[in-house]
């Protein structure tokens, strides 16, 4: 049976105590929680009491977990492993082992992980796409067909400078593949919603060629994001499940209505009853969602998976 989880995402940023936080989902009736990318070190003590008391179990991690020292909200790009400066990508090493380590520590099973961008400075193509997305054209998102040839021109601009960034992607992970390997951990690479982050969706089948089934790496499969990039005409959600369905470990969960992402899922576009059928007992399901939505929103976002899956 899938294990169905709650992202810290929800409360984390207003707690002060791990503890408290991981009590507040134990007492939705979870028995699992997601440490988010925005677990603060002074929540540390907290979550590690809560575990010793086996007030919760945890499924997984997001990278970077803890966040490094002085940094007080979420950021799981602060440093990328694409990034031509070599002294970023010595920072994502760092902080991504200890990620790792505290992902043994906190017995998850995965670490979910951003994989870097395309850097451009200047006259990003993707810039374009995200203010049609967030209607600062002043033509909003209503117009898919403008959106769409947007985004197209966009990735075939994006496939001709991705290649030194998606190799040092390629360079970085691998000691880090074998450092989970060694700590019975997963590493899940994430499909993103912004079109300049990696790896592009027509990656992945690559990717997992490289670094085989008997490697740490899983694929991470983000609804919320598939969707947004389908309204783009850049993918379906389904063509990217069944692409990576042989190293599918686990789903962040939430649904999209419009270009409004993370919300319960049921209450949007998504059709989650194609995704159940993605569904294996091995999986992890986590419930990332916003943290604006009351606790009713979470509990009926949980009975609704339960339901759709067939978990009952």
């Amino acid at each position: 049976m899938p294990i169905v989880s709650l992202s810290s995402c929800w409360n984390s940023p207003r707690h002060t105590d791990g503890y408290e936080m991981l009590a507040e989902i134990a007492a939705l009736g979870f028995e699992y929680a997601e440490l988010s990318h925005g677990i603060r070190l002074s929540l540390v003590p907290g979550i590690l009491r809560a575990l010793d008391e086996k007030l919760i179990k945890i499924s997984t991690t997001h990278n970077f977990c803890p966040l490094p020292p002085g940094v007080t909200s979420a950021a799981p790009n602060m440093f990328q492993p694409s990034a031509s400066d070599g002294r970023v990508c010595t920072q994502w090493e760092r902080y991504t082992r200890r990620s790792i380590e505290f992902a043994k520590q906190v017995g998850a099973r995965l670490v979910v992980a951003h994989l870097g961008s395309i850097e451009y400075g200047w006259f990003n193509p993707a810039d374009k796409v995200e203010r049609m997305t967030h209607g600062r054209d002043g033509e909003g998102a209503a117009d898919l067909s403008k959106l769409q040839a947007a985004s197209r021109v966009a990735v075939e601009k994006m496939l001709k400078k991705r290649n030194p960034f998606w190799e040092r992607v390629q360079q970085q992970l691998e000691p880090m593949l074998e450092l989970a390997r060694t700590h019975g951990v997963l590493v899940g690479a994430e499909n993103r919603e912004k079109i300049d982050e990696l790896p592009l969706d027509r990656d992945f089948p690559a990717l997992f060629e490289r670094f085989g089934a008997g490697s740490a790496l899983a694929a991470w499969h983000d609804t919320g994001h598939a969707h947004l990039k389908e309204k783009m005409g850049l993918i379906t959600q389904r063509a990217l499940l069944e692409a990576n369905a042989s190293r599918l470990a686990g789903f962040h969960i939430h649904d999209v209505k419009g270009f409004k992402d993370h919300v319960p899922p049921g209450t949007g576009e998504i059709d989650f009853g194609m995704i159940a059928g993605f569904v294996r007992p091995e999986h992890i399901l986590v419930l990332e969602l916003n943290p604006r939505l009351n606790p009713t929103d979470v509990v009926e976002s949980r009975a609704f998976i339960t339901d759709k899956f067939g978990l009952k």
